[in-house]
């Protein structure tokens, strides 16, 4: 979901039907969203109860204008690319276990993107702060008496 010149919020749902993402939805009180999409009919039902405006892509329609009001989803579909293009280009592989973990990448990503690069990783840390991540192999490596350090070097000839 993204707020529109706000904030982006993913999330991994196994399937894409109309009865996953409903619950979702409804998670945002009915006054305080304008649902946009386009014409799929598996969106239909989501914005039911709520203000919902379509854009009907198969008529080359991407923008219109009601009232004043914007009617578009290329800001999530712009997210969307940018979100697949990371994960075909750069990791080309991204596992359904770690899934949110990339999700939550790529949300902080498209929320930091008006702020300087300075501010982006103060950002970054100050999240980070008082947490420690501990990969399970690491945990099986110092149980077995092995060292903490992932890589295969000796002591006596790191320096």
């Amino acid at each position: 979901m993204l707020q529109r010149g706000g904030k982006v919020r993913s999330a991994h749902v196994e399937k894409v039907t109309a009865r996953n993402l409903k619950p979702i939805v409804d998670e945002i009180p009915h006054d305080e969203v304008t649902v946009m999409t386009d014409t799929s009919t598996m969106l239909e039902s989501v914005g039911k109860g709520r203000t919902h405006h379509q854009v009907n892509h198969s008529a080359d329609e991407y923008v219109r204008y009601e009232d004043g009001l914007c009617i578009t989803t290329n800001a999530v579909e712009g997210y969307f690319a940018t979100l697949k293009r990371g994960v075909n280009r750069v990791y080309h592989h991204v596992g359904k276990e770690r899934l949110h973990r990339y999700l939550t990448e790529f949300d902080f990503r498209y929320n930091a993107r008006k702020v300087t690069d300075a501010e982006r990783a103060d950002m970054a840390l100050s999240g980070a702060e008082g947490k420690r991540l501990m990969l399970r192999d690491s945990k099986e490596r110092l149980a077995k008496g092995g060292e903490e350090r992932p890589w295969n070097v000796s002591r006596s000839t790191a320096r």
